[in-house]
């Protein structure tokens, strides 16, 4: 295992990173520890968020050089990358705005007996997050904001191929103003992982990642008795049931598929549409997603660029041609020139094809035909994943009705693209547990602390 910044784009590997000593681990380790006995206890809520605050700042004034270097690692187009970095620093500004708010003592009304009790919000100790290559800022933002706000502090390992950008958060929170130990960057390998989550000084781990890495994770932290948020896979479904502007419904949809190359969790993947809408929509998809070509990420016009490597190209090239195998109908698309793979898009996807239980991780997308709303419904939830959904309908009614019956943790009606600082991102089933954002997200790793007064 090896720390590197690989071109996805060429190939090119541009420079390598040694990962972590086991007596360097140990440093980590023992720093945030001190530094949550130590700073954690002495400063006050509003002081840890000015410092989250002037992180928000340092994401924005630095988001070219931030940019760049993730355009480097993992291949997300640039006009793209300046926009993560744009809303890492929201992220990190909304928790700062918001914290005290957040962590005011909640009063509990008695049932019996005289006096008061309240809840009462303090701090875990040291945290641990495993974050991915999709979203280099964006990921760490809405982990490691609020959780330093609380007092938490923060033991980060970033994906083997976004050593650069891990560096540059390193270099951002340190000066910003936070101490040595507060948040520490970590180039570990997964034996070391497993140390630092059986370590009793660490009180928890946040992983966003593949379903694999999930169960590995909550594992070891179940042996252990530590405190976990699994952010894992999608599927989502994007179901289309009537709409008065059909071409815009299908270019939301090509937006909701091809965002971040359509290396997103809860990218739309799975585009569900009513019989009488059906070959309508999918001519005018298929059309308008061939339009989008894969062309050189640090371009500012580029709108798809390579997936994040060659591994993960290859993979996917797999899993279009399984699918075809398996009865699918390649409708566009489905080539692949080293990391770069064409946008494509299979029909005729049956319930026991590997593809309909699977992520597809690039700019590939499934259309499928429904009967009614209903059947709709039963075809978005027949998938093992549960993290985000979108309904197109003119019908309110329909439109709460649906979003009540599907099973997932969040969904999207008549928009896309709308995440916001403030929504509370998670799934449910095989796409994890707990929250993220939004208040939700500043409770998962707090010690809600019961306080009666006689």
């Amino acid at each position: 295992m090896s720390y590197a910044v690989t071109n996805p784009a060429t190939g090119e590997v541009l420079t390598t990173y040694p990962t972590i000593t086991d007596s360097e681990l140990e440093s980590a380790i023992a720093s945030a520890d001190e530094a949550h006995r130590t700073w954690s206890k002495s400063t006050t809520v509003e002081e840890r968020a000015a410092l989250i605050r002037r992180v928000g700042e340092l994401h924005v004034e630095r988001r070219q050089e931030l940019a760049e270097i993730i355009v480097r690692e993992m291949g997300k187009p640039i006009e793209q990358a300046l926009g993560e970095a744009d809303f890492a620093g929201d992220i990190y500004t909304y928790y700062a705005d918001h914290a005290a708010e957040f962590l005011e003592d909640e009063p509990v009304r008695l049932l019996a007996g005289e006096g008061s009790a309240v809840i009462r919000r303090n701090s875990l100790g040291v945290l641990l997050g495993v974050m991915p290559w999709n979203f280099p800022y964006y990921q760490v933002a809405r982990f490691a904001g609020p959780n330093l706000i609380i007092g938490n502090t923060i033991l980060l390992k970033h994906a083997e191929q976004c050593p650069e950008s891990a560096e540059a958060i390193q270099r951002i929170f340190l000066d910003a103003g936070f101490p040595e130990g507060a948040y520490v960057s970590i180039y570990a390998t997964h034996d070391q992982i497993a140390t630092v989550i059986a370590d009793p000084r660490v009180q928890g781990v946040s992983l966003t990642g593949s379903e694999r890495a999930g169960a590995a994770v909550a594992e070891i932290a179940g042996r252990h008795l530590k405190k976990v948020v699994l952010e894992l896979g999608g599927s989502d479904p994007f179901i289309l049931l009537s709409t008065d502007d059909l071409d815009a419904a299908v270019q939301n949809a090509v937006d909701a598929r091809l965002d971040n190359s359509g290396q997103s969790c809860n990218a739309a993947k799975r585009f569900i549409v009513v019989d009488e809408l059906y070959e309508p929509f999918l001519e005018k998809f298929t059309a308008k997603i061939a339009e989008v070509e894969a062309t050189d990420p640090t371009s500012s016009d580029s709108a798809l660029g390579p997936l994040s490597s060659l591994k993960a190209a290859e993979g996917l090239d797999q899993q279009v041609k399984r699918a075809v195998e398996h009865g699918a109908k390649l409708v566009h698309g489905g080539t692949r020139d080293g990391a770069f793979f064409q946008t494509t898009v299979l029909t005729d996807v049956s319930s026991d094809n590997p593809a309909s239980k699977e992520e597809f991780f690039g700019p590939v997308a499934q259309v499928y035909r429904a009967a009614d709303e209903s059947d709709a419904v039963r075809i978005a939830n027949d998938i093992p994943f549960g993290l985000g959904s979108y309904v197109y309908t003119t019908d309110p009614e329909q439109a709460d009705r649906v979003a009540n019956a599907i099973e997932a943790g969040m969904v999207f009606v008549n928009l896309v693209l709308a995440d916001g600082a403030e929504l509370p991102f998670g799934g449910v089933k095989r796409s994890g547990t707990g929250r993220e954002m939004g208040r939700l997200g500043a409770d998962e790793f707090v010690n809600k602390k019961m306080i009666r007064i006689g």
